[in-house]
């Protein structure tokens, strides 16, 4: 019956013919996208209170009044090594606390803060010099700046989009106010009269395809214009199907961060996929420069090609000679909920933002050497018989490969960490045949757990209180493989460990040390709540709700298994974890692949710009599933998919469970030899495959580079993503 449910669910979800947009929000549909989205260029309503100036040796903190409603903020600066600032920007007086991300989860460690001089006052800005590099706070209005060597490279609020919205108690409505008017009532209503930012609707309560959302803590959202003079083209917030080198979207949504499962994904749209980085990189021949807004809740990001404003940067640099007009991307950031956080890596070159970068976030750990090999995959491996028959098949076409991965159905009922008895009835004899060969094995744990009395995972979770509450502080009941399902509160440390025990091989029965963990599912993903997600009021056991973490819940999932993994093996053999979800600092506990995509000819050219970008961002062991996860591509397509994929980090074939069988010894024999020639050929390229990765556990360097990198002032390649560098 179960599995009967979950193949149902397959075809309800997985055999639609392109992407259900309408189960997915537009900007439009959004209150808070619409409130910032709304907002016109002009003077900003923030002020710096300069005689509030407090400075250490590396760092400043100073006050900051909203003047349209006297809210007072404090803006927070700080020198970093390696040349990066950090701002920040949080309430006074908040009548609760917001959310902020723990040291660990996205920061690898407290960034290490280097001397901040002050340089003084004058003519309304205060200055600050961090080496060659400089900032500079205009005071009336807010406005950020900074330059490296004098040339202004980067601004924030210099359009004066600039808008947080404080805590705030919820008025009564209409109703409960008439109810107790009396004279002191009516002064106090007088009082609470609403300021204009108050005048939308959706603040307290949205409603989306008939879910509520109940948004108790009202309106919460930040953003930000942060403008790039001097710069045309801007990259990086993955993870999108669009252009390496990011478009204009004045007349398209905002790009949108927010984790969701998206099945058989558009191209060419901003429209949100399973993970996202908030990181943008500027380059120009010049310089290049980056921007990590550390914000855990949805976002969106507007982008705009424009001509810089002289008259903005006069006095501060000799920016431009003549009438001749300078390109400036002008971006706006904002997230529903959370504090303006950002940092500025101010290079100057690509190697320079990809060091500073990593040593925020994190490094990708050297793979096993066997993970950047060839993968075998699709949704599913029969039994014990279909794994034999392939692993034999491989050798007798002397095809190499290494890892062989067993999707849902091999499971007892979608019960992760159990084996289907009459499938994988000695799941120990299949590793140990597997191990004679050197071969590993992948098995999926998704995060969601079967809501089973007779499932022990399940069971233990719920007895000791690890799951996540709906809002009314039940454990939340949803949807996914296994039917009605609940999740563990990844976000708890406590959590985290319990699940890293289930790894061990007393605990997973059935496994051994040469079984791997693939964790799909982590957006999370929960068939039947508002976009296929988490609702946002679901409560964490901290309290937080999910609209505060949700992009993080995905990552917390993959470094809890990487640590099981690395526990299992006594902290001596390194892990593998493939991921679908993730975040800034995902890379230091998982490889990425792009999910659910198409065996289309436009599919594996996307392959390319969505590589980069992720790559730009940090996620160096990343991959696409060769030959497409859905459709039946032809022969000439999947050979061809072959010979692109080799010089890609993560190498795996994986397809759906209704497409035809599609190992490469299936395919014509001319196509055979194609494919064949090209998995030889990445076999040959390994030692320099392991060269690149260790060169990017050292300083930080993509392995899958755009041209631009490797040949910074070329600027007939800053637009290209249908080539690009392995390696230099």
């Amino acid at each position: 019956m179960i599995r009967g449910f979950g193949l149902l669910l397959a075809v309800l979800f997985c055999t639609c013919l392109g992407v259900h947009r309408e189960n997915f929000r537009t900007c439009d549909q959004s209150g808070f996208c619409k409130r910032h989205r709304n907002l016109q260029p002009g003077t900003s309503d923030y002020v710096v209170q300069p005689s509030s100036l407090r400075l250490s040796k590396t760092s400043l903190m100073v006050d900051v009044i909203n003047t349209k409603n006297n809210v007072r903020f404090l803006l927070q600066a700080y020198g970093l090594q390696h040349g990066i600032f950090r701002v920040k920007l949080v309430e006074a007086e908040p009548i609760r606390q917001r959310y902020e991300i723990p040291i660990g989860v996205t920061l690898v460690a407290e960034p290490e803060q280097v001397e901040l001089v002050y340089q003084g006052e004058s003519n309304g800005q205060l200055k600050f010099s961090l080496g060659d590099n400089q900032m500079v706070i205009n005071v009336n209005p807010l406005r950020l700046d900074f330059l490296i060597n004098n040339e202004p490279v980067s601004s924030l609020n210099a359009q004066g989009l600039l808008m947080f919205e404080h805590t705030r108690e919820k008025r009564p409505t209409k109703e409960e106010a008439d109810e107790g008017t009396n004279e002191e009532g009516a002064a106090e209503k007088e009082e609470e009269k609403p300021s204009d930012d108050e005048d939308d609707t959706g603040m307290w309560e949205e409603t989306f395809k008939g879910f509520s959302d109940s948004k108790p803590n009202g309106p919460t959202s930040v953003g930000v214009d942060i403008a790039f003079p001097g710069f045309r083209y801007v990259y990086g917030i993955p993870e999108h199907a669009d252009s390496f080198a990011l478009k204009t979207t004045k007349s398209t949504d905002p790009y949108r961060m927010y984790n969701l499962d998206v099945f058989e994904y558009e191209l060419y749209n901003p429209m949100a996929l399973y993970g996202h980085i908030p990181f943008m990189v500027a380059h120009n021949d010049k310089h290049t420069v980056g921007v990590f807004f550390q914000n855990a809740a949805e976002g969106w990001i507007d982008i705009q090609s424009n001509i810089a404003d002289k008259s903005v940067f006069s006095n501060l640099a000799d920016f431009v000679t003549g009438n001749t007009d300078v390109p400036q991307t002008d971006t706006h950031w904002f997230f529903e909920d959370g504090i303006i956080d950002v940092f500025v890596l101010l290079g100057p070159g690509p190697k320079d933002v990809f060091k500073q970068y990593a040593s925020l976030t994190g490094n990708t750990p050297l793979p096993p050497l066997w993970a950047i090999a060839y993968h075998q995959c699709r949704w599913n491996y029969n039994d014990q018989d279909d794994v034999r028959t392939v692993d034999q098949t491989m050798d007798k076409f002397d095809i190499p490969f290494d890892v062989i991965w067993l999707d849902i159905e091999h499971t007892d009922g979608k019960k992760y960490f159990t084996w289907d008895g009459s499938r994988f009835g000695d799941s120990v004899e299949m590793l140990r045949n597997l191990s004679s060969k050197g071969r590993k094995l992948v098995t999926i744990v998704d995060p969601h757990l079967k809501r089973d009395d007779n499932y022990e995972k399940y069971t233990d979770a719920r007895n000791q209180g690890l799951l996540v509450k709906n809002k009314d502080g039940n454990d939340f009941d949803g949807w996914c493989w296994p039917g009605s399902s609940s999740w563990p509160d990844f976000l708890e440390p406590k959590v985290r460990e319990w699940w890293a025990d289930q790894f061990s091989l007393e605990k997973y029965q059935g496994s051994a040390n040469n079984l791997y963990v693939w964790n799909d599912m982590n957006e999370p993903s929960v068939f039947n709540s508002p976009e296929i997600t988490f609702p946002k009021d679901v409560r964490h056991l901290s309290g937080v709700e999910n609209r505060e973490v949700h992009n993080i819940y995905g990552m917390l999932v993959h470094q809890a298994t990487w640590d099981g993994l690395l526990k299992r093996s006594g902290y001596k053999e390194r892990p593998f974890v493939l991921t679908r979800a993730f975040f800034a600092g995902s890379q230091r506990s998982g490889a990425v692949w792009t999910g659910d995509n198409m065996g289309e000819w436009s599919h594996l050219k996307m392959t390319v710009p969505m590589m980069l970008s992720l790559n730009l961002a940090g996620i160096h062991f990343s991959g696409a599933d060769i030959g497409g996860f859905f459709k039946n591509p032809d022969s000439e397509l999947i050979a061809r998919w072959y010979q692109a994929a080799i010089f890609q980090p993560f190498f795996r074939a994986h397809a759906h469970i209704d497409t035809k069988r599609r190992e490469p010894y299936l395919l014509p024999e001319d196509h055979m030899i194609v494919a064949r020639d090209a998995i030889k050929k990445r076999y040959s390229y390994l030692p320099y495959w392991y060269q690149l990765f260790y060169e990017s556990e050292t300083t930080g360097m993509p392995p899958m580079r755009s041209l631009w990198m490797e040949f910074p002032s070329e600027t007939n390649v800053f637009e290209k993503d249908d080539q690009f560098m392995t390696g230099n």
